[in-house]
């Protein structure tokens, strides 16, 4: 009896450094944030995308009063930011607004433009009114793909479709990979605008912005890219990459330059 328990205490650590093998995966040291690794170099800038609800009865008083304010306060050259675009909700998520801020300097320009806005008394005002139209609201802080177009303005009329992916965690570089070589597909008609990834907020989030003349110039212009060669295949690799997908048709305010 000696004997059969010292041979099975003996085997035992094998056995468990054996199972540890099954499910303790060995991870690569990296070198770099991911953050560094997909994002442009030559730039520094932080966006900041936002989703505001409206209650329906204030959506044309949210509009006139956004359309009244926000261009005063943030074309001041001493704010280190500017709007890249402002939208309503088309189809998707009814009675909605969407706003996409640049920060020229990343987080301290942030700091700078968040403490600055506090001692703004029409800043302070246009918050408290705003928020009584708001059923919601929530934000995300965005990072460029290194290989995606710079948001720039640009002449419409034009309809913009935000496209949100929320990735698997851990995917993130795999997708970068993918859609470095798949936005090659997609820029013959200039249609791309600008490709983002969270960094604060809700994480794992892609989100990638595209001008279309009208909802059948959209439909004419991603069916083209499946005859293309090798579209099908990227796609292949990154759908399953992804956990949730939404897709909203979006409206330009007068305001946006994006238009």
């Amino acid at each position: 009896l000696l004997c059969r328990g010292l041979g099975s205490s003996a085997h035992r650590p094998r056995e468990d450094s054996w199972l540890k093998s099954l499910f303790v995966r060995k991870v690569d040291p990296r070198k770099d944030a991911h953050s560094n690794l997909l994002a442009k170099k030559e730039t520094s800038s932080l966006y900041k995308l936002q989703f505001h609800n409206v209650k329906p009865e204030c959506l044309e008083a949210y509009n006139k009063l956004c359309q009244e304010v926000l261009p005063k306060i943030h074309e001041e050259k001493h704010y280190p930011c500017a709007l890249v675009g402002t939208w309503n909700t088309w189809y998707g998520e009814q009675d909605q607004a969407v706003h996409l801020w640049r920060y020229e300097g990343g987080y301290p320009a942030l700091n700078e433009v968040m403490s600055k806005l506090r001692q703004n008394k029409e800043f302070t005002e246009f918050r408290k009114e705003r928020g009584n139209m708001l059923l919601s609201r929530k934000n995300q802080l965005l990072l460029e793909f290194s290989f995606w177009n710079e948001p720039v303005p640009r002449d419409g009329p034009n309809i913009y479709e935000l496209r949100s992916y929320q990735l698997r965690p851990g995917t993130m570089i795999e997708w970068g990979n993918y859609w470095a070589r798949a936005i090659r597909f997609r820029q013959d008609n200039n249609e791309a605008v600008g490709g983002f990834f969270s960094q604060i907020g809700q994480l794992y989030m892609v989100h990638h912005l595209w001008a279309y003349k009208d909802l059948q110039t959209r439909e004419d212009i991603r069916n083209a890219a499946w005859h293309k060669p090798g579209w099908d295949e990227l796609v292949y690799y990154t759908v399953p990459l992804i956990q949730e997908m939404e897709s909203r048709i979006m409206i330009p305010l007068k305001i946006s330059p994006l238009q």
